[in-house]
């Protein structure tokens, strides 16, 4: 028997890339809400109150009206937003880091942000070894293709073909950065600079490390040696072996993917490090980690549906 699936805000462009995936799929059938019923609260709540399972690709205000509506209800919920990320009582989405068990057996599950994804996918394992210290000042570069800032964001890139490079959180305190700092497990905010180029997705997070400088810091190959027995045995989070390339491009014309790559570069002399994540923004970073905690919660493949 098939489970039942509402995608709250499936116009938008995270849950147009979670339809995309689920579409086909004989596990799941679609609760859609057709133009004239998708804002109306009424038909929402029956939905929700309807479904086996609710994705919720909303912003933060109408994320948590949807979980007001949804009370008393058997549906599991999986919100795309950043309401939930550090409520007490939901399940981060990130299965690698917080336990496959842990995501499988939630009946709330906060999806991770994109530049999170990538930042707590480098330095959580490194901290939980010991490989790095959980009280370095951390600092990480970061950029997204222009899909990851939602509507407003996609139209004004679209228009304006003059936009190169756009750096903004320059007053820091992003909204991520509590999930980085709470999920990597550090005693310190990270210092954490944004930034937006003209490409539909994809997304490449970097964190440099003065090796030299912190205090009990493991070797460059015991860092790639870490991650590498960290996500053994998976398939969405890879690490590229050793190895310098003459260079690494973001490509305008990216195709969909929900794969994570890690990379660990150093210096010569082993004083200097970069951490580097690539990934898809609406990906890893967003709908294909909506799938991948769907596929866990209903018990099935957890790869199931994702272009890897």
């Amino acid at each position: 028997m098939s489970l039942s699936v509402f995608i709250d805000g499936a116009a938008g462009t995270t849950g147009l890339e979670i339809a995309d995936r689920l579409g086909g799929r004989s596990e799941f059938d679609l609760i859609i809400l057709d133009d004239t019923r998708r804002k109306d609260s009424s038909a929402r709540k029956e939905a929700l109150h309807t479904a086996d399972f609710a994705i919720l690709c909303l912003h933060d205000d109408a994320a948590r009206e949807a979980v007001e509506m949804a009370q008393g209800s058997k549906v599991r919920i999986i919100d795309a937003s950043t309401a939930h990320r550090v409520t007490p009582g939901w399940t981060y989405g990130f299965p690698e880091i917080v336990g496959r068990d842990a995501v499988a057996g939630a009946n709330r599950v906060a999806n991770p942000g994109c530049y999170p994804t990538g930042f707590i996918a480098l330095i959580a394992p490194l901290v939980r070894a010991g490989l790095l210290p959980a009280d370095w000042p951390y600092t990480v570069n970061a950029v997204s293709g222009y899909s990851g800032g939602g509507k407003a964001l996609i139209e004004r890139f679209e228009e304006d073909r003059d936009i190169a490079f756009r750096a903004y959180g320059l007053g820091m305190g992003h909204k991520h950065v509590p999930e980085m700092t709470r999920y990597a497990g550090l005693a310190h905010a990270p210092v954490f600079a944004p930034s937006v180029i003209p490409a539909h997705r994809g997304m490449w997070v970097e964190v440099p490390l003065p090796l030299a400088a912190i205090p009990g810091a493991a070797s460059v190959d015991a860092l790639r040696e870490g991650l590498a027995a960290f996500y053994a045995g998976g398939s969405i989070v890879r690490v590229a072996e050793a190895g310098l390339p003459a260079e690494m491009l973001l490509r305008a014309s990216m195709a969909p993917s929900d794969a994570l790559t890690l990379h660990v570069f150093g210096s010569a002399d082993g004083t200097q490090a970069r951490l580097v994540a690539v990934l898809d923004n609406l990906g890893k970073g967003a709908s294909g980690a909506a799938v991948q905690s769907l596929n866990l919660m209903a018990g099935l493949p957890e790869t199931a549906g994702l272009a890897l």
